[in-house]
């Protein structure tokens, strides 16, 4: 297609390019968006677990409802390691890039880069109701960025 002065600038969720950034050293990357967006797109690459200070393998994280009814970024079986401050404290120390986009492509079902429907655990079992911490305050940050998820 054209060069990368000539592509439209989109951020996107580290994994999905094929980089091993995930918990467990994997990756997430999708060919229709390497192949066929990446034509067009001059992909950002971003992943706030490791921006954070997560490592390569790391224990999973997930969404849940404290006590007091807030919604928490924790440890799985470790409810003491709470992400939630980090994760939204990344996204606020990412604006100057992320007003810089054209749009950006999230990892879905993500406890910090899923943009709707994400499990939200508590004592009975999970929900799909929750907003990845990071994305969340990304899209708060720059409400008029379009955002999907792959």
């Amino acid at each position: 297609m054209g060069t990368d002065e000539s592509k439209i600038p989109i951020g996107i969720s580290s994994c999905l390019l094929g980089e091993r950034v995930r918990y467990d050293g994997g990756h997430k990357g999708h060919s229709y968006i390497t192949r066929t967006l990446g034509e067009y797109f001059d992909f950002k690459p971003f992943c706030p677990e490791l921006a954070i200070g997560l490592g390569i393998p790391r224990k999973p994280i997930r969404l849940s409802r404290s006590d007091k009814g807030e919604i928490r970024c924790i440890e799985i079986n470790d409810s003491s390691k709470d992400y939630t401050e980090k994760l939204s404290e990344c996204a606020d120390a990412q604006q100057t890039w992320q007003r810089q986009l054209c749009g950006y492509i999230l990892k879905k079902d993500s406890p910090s880069c899923g943009m709707e429907r994400v499990k939200i655990w508590d004592d009975v079992m999970p929900i799909r109701e929750g907003v990845g911490v990071y994305a969340d305050r990304m899209m708060q940050n720059v409400p008029y960025l379009p955002v999907e998820e792959e």
